[in-house]
């Protein structure tokens, strides 16, 4: 892979993020290290952030139609709750696990699931012995076009994602793919604007967050878009529950990762909140399938 082939964050960058440490992130996610929007209840006051995590999981599995395929790829595999939830609830008999990040890698292993191989290795890289069943991401799609790109080039660094997923489907296979996406609303004060200069500057390097056009226009003719949901609300509670958790158990944060980091996530998680209330971030779970 070249410089000019990938227009996404560096591994750098990711690790600037991901790899702060897994203690630290253990502290304020659910038990599983889901670090990606919930799927709430929204009937349901008393729901909780583990049970709305893997409701999360089972819709995007089930909507990729993978319970019981013989091979699935989670694209951004994070510390591996999807693929827990892949090979020990819904009888997948091989999942692969792409993430550019050493300490999730590390503790996935150390995990040792069945059925499943962890690489540390950008999507760009991967070159499957077999095609896949079904193909999930969650959370990875924000990283796959680095900050400052023009519309046209995010949307050629989109494309090469879905042709690549294309080439690794049968015709009629699924990719279910969850990601941030611009707001629909514009009108942001100076605070709002700093704040989310400070999430890409500081938290995200080198990400950038697409237009829901920009994934529909980059999939066309390889992929039709059979589901679409737009879940702010969501994000805004997810986060609310993971400050309040930050926030309980700050002191062992700050034994951890240093008193900089753990204000700087307070001020990312609890600036967020109102991103996605305000609508200045969607949420979109898109199900797509192979033409």
């Amino acid at each position: 892979m070249t410089a000019i082939d990938y227009r996404g964050a560096s591994a750098e960058s990711i690790r600037h993020h991901y790899d702060v440490s897994n203690d630290f992130f253990a502290l304020w996610l659910d038990e599983d290290l889901t670090y990606t929007c919930a799927l709430w209840d929204e009937n349901n006051a008393k729901d909780t952030l583990e049970t709305a995590q893997k409701r999360k999981l089972d819709y995007l599995i089930e909507g990729a139609k993978a319970p019981g395929a013989g091979r699935v790829l989670d694209v951004g595999c994070g510390w591996g709750s999807l693929l827990d939830r892949l090979v020990n609830t819904h009888g997948v008999r091989h999942a692969v696990g792409l993430t550019l990040s050493d300490s999730q890698a590390e503790k996935l292993r150390e995990a040792a699931l069945p059925r499943t191989e962890v690489r540390v290795e950008n999507w760009l890289d991967h070159e499957p012995e077999e095609r896949y069943d079904a193909i999930i991401s969650i959370g990875a799609f924000e990283h796959f076009a680095r900050t400052g790109l023009s519309r046209a080039e995010r949307v050629d660094a989109y494309r090469e994602f879905f042709e690549r997923c294309r080439s690794w489907l049968p015709k009629g296979g699924r990719l279910a793919l969850q990601t941030n996406i611009k707001g629909n609303n514009v009108q942001m004060d100076k605070q709002t604007v700093r704040d989310l200069m400070f999430i890409i500057d500081i938290i995200f390097p080198e990400s950038e967050i697409p237009a829901l056009s920009e994934v529909i226009e980059s999939s066309e003719k390889r992929f039709d878009i059979v589901n679409l949901r737009n879940d702010p609300d969501h994000y805004s509670r997810t986060c609310r529950e993971w400050l309040n958790r930050l926030r309980a158990n700050r002191d062992q944060a700050v034994k951890i990762a240093g008193e900089e980091n753990v204000a700087n996530y307070e001020r990312y998680l609890g600036s967020t909140v109102g991103h996605f209330a305000n609508r200045h971030l969607g949420l979109s779970r898109l199900i797509l399938e192979a033409v």
